[in-house]
């Protein structure tokens, strides 16, 4: 965003949190009333020094004509929000023939230097100090004092450097005060933007685990059901089985799907110990026992090594993508054999590898957009992810997840 410092009055308008309306762009505010009253009471009570024109002067130019002048020199401080520069410079070339200007202008001369840029100021105030070379000249100080003259030129001269410096020093401050402003509201939009990509991120961990947990507790539902649907001969106890299998399946489901709406609804009310605990690879060997249940033929070699020696998000993120395979391969090859391997060690990487032999398409097997979601979880970890058919008619999902030597 471009602040345009040099219009008047908008910068007071800025650093004046509930104004109305700012000067030279609209209604004052009540200060801003009061400092431009103030302004004209100045002006119309040091032009009254002004009448008392000394002897010797090079004009003379009536008492009403100056007065009059010099009242309305005031009152034009009114417009000096509006029009900063035209005003000071009226003023200061008033001043130099007529000495009832002069307050008048070294107040344009300040206002000059709050609205506009340091050169402009700086130029005003040399305008500034050539009308005082001329006024006083024109109408010169009293001659008995020695060197009168260069020390009132002086003095006004250094009047004029103190208004230019004061105004730039307000004006400098303004515009701090607006830059400070603008970096807290920047900071605040960035503070909302993260706690957005955050929630963002958030959901869409909630969506991948949804995808993987409901993903295979629905796809044993599905295979025992079709188990009912297909053998309603079967015996009594494996009715029974398939049964609770079903029962047990649907138990999870409505559990993960509670978790999960709860979160979304509220994701800070529940505490991180009201939640169940993450699966990680020490639970790989019940998800191959869930499989084997539901008729699956799984061969599956596990770690060498103890799972607990696995860091907790590389295990669950492992866990995940062995549920995912075992989803897959039902779901596109189903009765076919599956083999999985997990391997590696500290410091080298955690490899995982699921294997089934490649089937006709399967109605209604879905588009596999789980594989996407797997990527995007190793990707997330730091890890790669590889799938696809091999030369030996197999469907291969290979992934590797680091595994620090320092866990």
């Amino acid at each position: 965003m471009t602040i345009e410092l040099d219009r008047p009055g908008l910068l007071a308008a800025m650093i004046s949190p509930g104004s109305l309306g700012a000067p030279g762009n609209g209604r004052r505010t009540p200060r801003d009333w009061i400092v431009d009253v103030t302004f004209v009471v100045l002006g119309m009570a040091a032009s009254v020094i002004g009448l008392a024109v000394p002897d010797g002067s090079k004009i003379n130019p009536p008492v009403a004509l100056h007065a009059t002048i010099g009242v309305l020199a005031a009152v034009s401080l009114m417009l000096r929000r509006k029009w900063p520069l035209g005003i000071a410079l009226v003023l200061i070339v008033l001043s130099a023939f007529l000495p009832t200007v002069g307050s008048s202008s070294g107040l344009a001369l300040f206002s000059l230097a709050v609205h506009r840029r340091p050169i402009v100021s700086v130029l005003g105030c040399v305008a500034a100090v050539l009308s005082c070379v001329l006024q006083f000249w024109i109408y010169p100080p009293a001659r008995s004092i020695p060197y009168v003259y260069w020390m009132v030129v002086s003095l006004t001269s250094l009047l004029c450097v103190a208004a230019v410096a004061w105004g730039i020093v307000v004006r400098t401050r303004r515009e701090l005060m607006v830059s400070l402003a603008e970096r807290a509201r920047r900071a605040e939009e960035e503070q909302e933007l993260r706690v957005e990509q955050g929630r963002r991120r958030e959901r869409e961990r909630i969506a991948r685990e949804m995808h993987d947990a409901l993903g295979h507790r629905l796809s044993l539902l599905s295979v025992h059901a079709g188990a009912l649907e297909f053998r309603p001969e079967m015996p009594s106890d494996e009715l029974a089985q398939a049964a609770g299998v079903i029962r047990s399946s649907a138990r999870e489901c409505m559990e993960d799907l509670r978790e999960i709406v709860g979160v979304l609804r509220s994701p800070d009310s529940a505490a991180p110990g009201d939640r169940r605990p993450q699966p990680g690879l020490a639970d790989v060997d019940t998800l191959v026992e869930e499989s084997r249940t539901a008729g699956m033929t799984v061969m599956f070699t596990p770690l060498s090594s103890p799972p607990e020696s696995i860091p907790l998000a590389t295990g669950r993120h492992g866990y995940r993508i062995i549920q995912e395979g075992l989803t897959n391969a039902r779901k596109h090859a189903p009765g076919q054999p599956v083999t999985i391997v997990v391997s590696g060690a500290a410091g080298n990487g955690l490899s995982i590898e699921v294997r089934n032999p490649l089937v006709d398409s399967v109605p209604g097997a879905g588009s596999r957009v789980g594989l996407v979601g797997l990527a995007e979880r190793a990707k997330l970890a730091g890890g790669t992810l590889d799938h696809g058919p091999t030369t030996t008619s197999c469907f291969r999902l290979h992934a590797w997840l680091p595994w620090p030597a320092t866990s």
